[in-house]
């Protein structure tokens, strides 16, 4: 496949995803389906489950795109002790949240999916990141101020949260931003 023979439809209304697809100098338009479940099995690994609900969002494009489009969905999660972190539904949430990544490493998986008329193509790209023990005041500050409801993990690496907390990163740091875009440049191209 030659990636200038598809028009690129990123299926996101990430702020963020877009800025980071943009960075590729690629031409793409954003489409976004209403109300798509994003329900997992609970057999599920959590390390699947990105993966897995990028699939489950490709799926629900197939028969909006035409042969010419090819759709980018993408979703992150954060993973500690075993337990996935998705996007805090309000403020205490949020702050329970960033308690419990407070002073330790967790892992944020993003699943992407590249899919056409003929073919679909999924990965995940893992990256670990450490914080340092954030006080109750930094925590009740970022969530005051910044309203972390759309971000998993409660948290956006390259808001002031990212700049005051986080000590050691493995990994891409666009991975987590949302959108880990060297690999999605890589299979992109290898599509």
């Amino acid at each position: 496949m030659n990636i200038k023979d598809y028009h690129i439809i990123l299926a996101s209304n990430s702020p963020r995803r877009r800025e980071l697809l943009r960075g590729l100098d690629l031409a793409f338009d954003v489409r976004v389906l209403p109300d798509i479940a994003e329900n997992f099995p609970e057999t599920i690994e959590p390390k699947d489950v990105a993966e897995y609900i990028s699939k489950v969002k490709a799926n629900a494009y197939l028969d909006t795109i035409t042969e010419k489009e090819l759709v980018l969905t993408a979703d992150t999660v954060v993973i500690i002790d075993r337990e996935i972190l998705g996007k805090p539904h309000d403020a205490e949430q949020a702050k329970a949240m960033l308690h419990k990544i407070s002073g330790r490493k967790h892992q944020v998986v993003t699943g992407v999916c590249l899919t056409t008329k003929e073919r679909q193509h999924s990965f995940s790209v893992s990256t670990d990141v450490t914080f340092k023990e954030l006080s109750d005041a930094e925590i009740n500050y970022y969530v005051e101020t910044y309203e972390p409801f759309d971000k998993a993990g409660a948290y956006g690496i390259q808001e002031w949260i990212g700049y005051v907390g986080v000590t050691s990163l493995e990994g891409s740091y666009f991975n987590v931003m949302g959108l880990p875009v060297q690999r999605i440049w890589t299979e992109l191209n290898k599509f």
